[in-house]
């Protein structure tokens, strides 16, 4: 059973009196706790169950411009105290920094929204092999599936954030997640893919058949790939990828990369980093959202942000400390963005595709490749290629490159937004990028 909001209120509250006695000017508690139960099949066969019961505290206590934080998982009363009078010490010991504070308590959120993101419902670990059973089953019709393996996993987790300003808030939450990874083998190739469904509530994931049958039909698509040489060429990023180009985006404008000078969007404020059709919003309000959150990991008020209005920058995304770096509020972003979208585009999922005679549609990235500080953009991938509208075959071994400041300019979105993730993009289109094939 998760722990009470009254139970994790009073170790706050206990922490926050102790602190002060001790000699802290300002403190902040978090105390939370989380269960996660999963099973997971390999070939459909039970591979292994697990539980874990976690119950953690983070204390940070401030002396004057001085700060330093703490963290255990044991919540008994002799070892919070001693806890405590080791992050004073610390803190006496820190180098001062003008800019460590707590919030500015008028930024602080005074109540918290019901977002609808807790399920009381439990699956019984007897109903998770149930499920993969029968997603094992649809994953593994096709004679090319040569392995599987999936998994179920409930998280329940509730926390309370307290500060010495009065602020004492937190809330629950649930998610439930299935997921299927599938390799497919002919002749030719040995290919891999997967798919999952993750929502807050158990009745809103998808059924067991329709994952599996997903998995395994992207999978055996990849099978037999080509190789194709190098070019300059429309590249389309199915959902799942663009996401990561919007991911990349975020951290370019957190402002913990701009204070820092690390960003090649320092100083766009207002300025045109998109085309006129993209707009972008960071909504932490949306029910069941993944990412939605009354405040962040600081208490400050979360409210709905357009970050990128008609091309336009309008917003970094601000936490208190490297907010007072730049002379600015704090907007409620400690922590990141919480659902983070594109807006749809004017353009259906059917019209892109044939929107060029010839193109690459991208399924898959491999490594790491973008870098915030230039803008530059390189990953190793795979897709098919696409000649008026139809997927003609998949290829492999290709190099896809650029610069963000160029991509952004160059983006076509689709109007088949959805909300599976907690940054969500159409399927996107950008134009004139270089592929390096063999």
């Amino acid at each position: 059973m998760i722990k009470n909001q009254e139970y994790l209120s009073e170790k706050a509250s206990y922490c926050l009196d102790i602190a002060k006695k001790l000699g802290a000017t300002d403190s902040s508690v978090v105390v939370s706790n989380s269960i996660s139960e999963s099973v997971n099949f390999r070939n459909k066969k039970l591979d292994e169950s697990n539980r874990s019961d976690n119950l953690a505290i983070g204390i940070t206590t401030y002396i004057g411009k001085k700060k330093s934080s703490i963290s255990s998982s044991n919540l008994l009363k002799e070892n919070l105290d001693t806890l405590i009078e080791k992050c004073i010490e610390t803190t006496k010991n820190t180098p001062e920094d003008e800019f460590n504070s707590l919030p500015d308590k008028d930024l602080l959120a005074k109540e918290v929204k019901d977002l609808n993101l807790y399920d009381d419902a439990h699956i019984k670990n007897e109903n998770k092999i149930e499920y993969l059973e029968r997603l094992e089953a649809s994953a593994s019709s096709d004679k090319k599936i040569v392995n599987t393996e999936s998994s179920f996993t409930e998280d329940k987790s509730n926390f309370i954030l307290a500060n010495s300003d009065g602020f004492s808030k937190g809330y629950k939450s649930s998610s439930f997640t299935a997921s299927s990874v599938i390799v497919a083998k002919d002749d030719k190739s040995m290919e891999r893919d997967y798919e999952y469904t993750s929502k807050c509530h158990l009745h809103d994931i998808n059924s067991a058949e329709e994952l599996g049958k997903i998995a395994a039909e992207q999978t055996i698509k990849k099978l037999s790939p080509k190789k194709i040489g190098s070019e300059k060429i429309a590249i389309i990023f199915d959902k799942r990828i663009a996401k990561g180009i919007l991911s990349t985006f975020a951290g370019a404008i957190s402002s913990s990369a701009i204070s820092r000078g690390t960003s090649f969007l320092k100083d766009k404020i207002n300025q045109k980093i998109f085309s006129d059709e993209i707009d972008i919003f960071d909504k932490p309000d949306i029910l069941k959202g993944l990412g939605s959150r009354s405040f962040d990991s600081e208490g400050v008020k979360t409210n709905t942000l357009k970050l990128v209005e008609h091309g336009l920058l309008k917003h970094y995304l601000i936490d208190t400390y490297n907010g007072k770096k730049l002379n600015l509020k704090s907007n409620g972003r400690c922590g990141g963005a919480s659902n983070l979208y594109f807006d749809n585009g004017n353009i259906s999922y059917k019209d892109l595709l044939n929107s060029n005679p010839r193109c690459l549609y991208i399924t898959e990235t491999i490594g790491h490749g973008s870098n915030i500080v230039t803008g530059d953009y390189s990953v190793g991938a795979t897709g098919f290629l696409i000649e008026n509208g139809d997927f003609k075959y998949p290829i492999n071994e290709i190099t896809i490159a650029g610069n963000f400041k160029d991509m952004f300019k160059n983006i076509t979105l689709a109007n088949d937004l959805e909300f599976k993730y907690t940054t969500n993009s159409p399927t996107m289109m950008i134009e004139g990028m270089v592929v390096a094939g063999k």
